[in-house]
Parts: structure tokens; C-alpha cells; sequence
């Protein structure tokens, strides 16, 4: 028989222990549920956020912004104007553009992402190349005269760890350069202070290039190796090696391959700097079209414009694609190979009509 009395007592017993024992449990699982929330919720919106931040900036006219520019500041455009106000355009876009400057954050959605500080990059190598160039070779009539004292000044701005994030940040030095670029062109745009100058000849436009054909040739070599090639090796020669066994593997090369988890990264990194030259290059149209016309090389610099605006075309897969071959899959990095290798060899074909009388 069963005992009804005491399962009673018994279930009544542990009613009171449920009731006890509910409050506290019902709390630890609402919170659990409100901080998975709010964990998921930060999630989707940092996913959002980086999206928008990796989003490339469009293309802008040179031409148009520097007119724009020097009529604000009630400047003249003279020969020079273009080019500086691009490159100030081109440093500036680096910390205004959505998310800011992101190479150095610590925190997320900027921590997470890498393809835009790759192309931030990329940007920046082209903007390093060109401070340098005003620095020692536009503003200079003769490697005997002074060099501008503003453009002394931003060049190592520029120059800065770009992944500085304190003390000082990377974002203040390169603010720092920028309003020192500034500063020459306040006085380059005024002829009564008649101390900046800018100097549209073949031979320091031809040194600015070669540094740009070699990034571009550094780049070239960098996507093609995605899916690693054997080099020859172009170190000299140990003359120990000479007429030894040894001399043939030397010479053979070895195996380069870009690293897989960096092939994005130097895609990207291509991208920045095709952006950049691209810009830079119009200026240049602009502020040395004599020289050009007279050397006939103005096609010439449309050509390579075009080729590096076409590496800028919108990439519509989700990841960078490493197909090898004539595999099914494709090989984003090769593609953007055949534009830089094409853009640099119409540096190289430019840089020769330049060099002749």
C-alpha cells in the first residue's frame, strides 16, 4: 500500500524547496540570456561597422580639387599647385576616410580587419615616395641649393611607424605632415612671399618615377608568387662558388611563395598603392603637361592611369580567390599582377622618352 501522508509531505517539501530556489535561478538565467544578447548584438553591429569600414574610397578628380582648393584659400594654381594638393588629398583620405586611420587600433571592428590597413598601406608607401621626391627633386633647382623648409618637415612625418597607436599616434604625425604640405602651398599659391618653388623639368620627374616603378616591380613579384614560382637568384655570385657543385644550385634559384595568410594582405596593399599613383599621376599630367607634350609621352601617362584605375575595378567574390594554373577556381592576385606589371612597364617605356633629348 502506498503510503499517501508521507508522499504528500514529501512532494509539498519540495515544492517549498523549488519555490526557494526559483528566484535565483530565473535571475542567473535572465542575465545569462541578456549578456549573450547584448554579446550578439555587439557582434552583428561590429560586423556591420567593419563592413562599411573596408569599403574602399572612390576615385576623386585632381583637377577639380585642386581649383576648389586654391579658390577657398584664395591661392593662385600655379605650376605645382595640382600635384601637392593631391598628395595632401591622397595623406588626408588616410585618416577621414569611414572609420578613420585603422592600422593601429587596439580594439574592434578596426582590430579584426586587415585588408583596408593593408591598402592604407599601400596608400601611404605611394605618399612616402612623393614627399620625398618634393623634398630633395621638385623644389630644388640644383642638388647644391636649399631645400624647403615645410617640406623638410613633412617628409619624416610621413615617415612614421604606421602602426603607432600612442605617443605619439600615428594619425597626429601624419595630421602634422599634411599642415606642413600646407604651409608650402600657402606659399607656393603666393607670389609675393616668392620663396617656394616648384620645378617642372624631365630629369626630377624621371627620378620620382623610377621609385615608382619599382614599387610597382616589388609588387609585381609579390602577387605572382601566390602561387610560388621558382627564381633565379640575382645575388652576385660567391666567387668561393666558382667552378665548385655547389655554383649550379646557387645559380638554380629557390622556391618564393607569398605566405598563404598574406596573399590578401598584398593584394590589398596593391590595391592602396594603384589608388594612390593613380591620383598622383593625373597631377602630374597636369603640373608637367609642357614637359609631357614636348617629349610626347602624354598617351604614355594616360595609358598607365588607365591600367591602374582597371586594378581598381570592384572585387565581387567575398574572399581573394589563389586558383592555381588553369584550375576552376580564379587567381585574384594574378589578375592584379597583369595590371601592375602592365602600368609598370609603361613607366619604364615613359622613363625612356623622358631621358631623351
Amino acid at each position: 500500500m502506498l503510503d499517501w501522508k508521507n508522499r504528500t509531505a514529501e512532494t509539498r517539501t519540495g515544492a517549498a524547496d523549488t519555490a526557494t530556489t526559483s528566484p535565483n535561478q530565473s535571475t542567473g538565467r535572465t542575465a545569462t540570456r541578456l549578456v549573450a544578447g547584448l554579446l550578439g548584438l555587439y557582434l552583428v553591429v561590429a560586423l556591420v561597422v567593419g563592413w562599411y569600414w573596408s569599403q574602399e574610397p572612390a576615385q576623386f578628380s585632381v583637377q577639380q580639387r585642386a581649383e576648389a582648393a586654391a579658390q577657398a584659400s584664395g591661392r593662385k594654381l600655379v605650376n605645382g599647385y595640382t600635384t601637392v594638393e593631391t598628395l595632401k588629398q591622397v595623406a588626408g583620405t588616410l585618416l577621414n576616410k569611414p572609420g578613420g586611420y585603422l592600422a593601429n587600433d587596439l580594439a574592434p571592428p578596426g582590430l579584426w580587419l586587415d585588408n583596408m590597413p593593408s591598402w592604407e598601406f599601400g596608400v601611404l608607401v605611394q605618399v612616402r615616395d612623393m614627399s620625398r621626391a618634393l623634398r630633395k627633386d621638385f623644389t630644388r633647382s640644383q642638388s647644391q641649393s636649399t631645400e624647403d623648409a615645410d617640406l623638410a618637415k613633412a617628409e619624416p612625418r610621413f615617415h612614421f611607424d604606421h602602426k603607432s597607436w600612442a605617443l605619439p599616434a600615428s594619425e597626429a604625425e601624419y595630421a602634422e605632415g599634411i599642415k606642413s604640405l600646407d604651409g608650402y602651398l600657402e606659399r607656393l599659391g603666393d607670389p609675393s612671399k616668392g620663396n617656394a618653388q616648384f620645378y617642372t623639368r624631365a630629369d626630377n620627374l624621371n627620378n620620382w618615377l623610377g621609385d615608382a616603378a619599382t614599387r610597382l616591380g616589388s609588387l609585381s613579384q609579390r602577387l605572382s608568387a601566390s602561387v610560388g614560382q621558382v627564381r633565379l637568384n640575382t645575388a652576385v655570385v660567391d666567387p668561393a662558388l666558382a667552378d665548385s657543385a655547389d655554383q649550379a644550385d646557387f645559380i638554380e634559384g629557390v622556391n618564393y611563395e607569398t605566405p598563404w595568410l598574406q596573399i590578401d594582405n598584398v593584394f590589398y596593399e596593391a590595391r592602396g598603392q594603384a589608388w594612390a599613383l593613380a591620383h598622383l599621376l593625373r597631377a602630374i599630367e597636369v603640373d608637367f603637361a609642357d614637359v609631357l607634350a614636348k617629349k610626347n609621352a602624354t598617351v604614355s601617362v594616360r595609358q598607365i592611369i588607365r591600367e591602374l584605375e582597371a586594378a581598381q575595378e570592384t572585387l565581387w567574390s567575398p574572399m581573394i580567390l589563389n586558383g592555381s594554373g588553369y584550375g576552376l577556381l580564379a587567381n585574384h592576385s594574378l589578375v592584379m599582377a597583369n595590371y601592375i606589371s602592365r602600368a609598370n612597364a609603361g613607366l619604364i617605356d615613359l622613363r625612356q622618352l623622358l631621358s631623351q633629348g
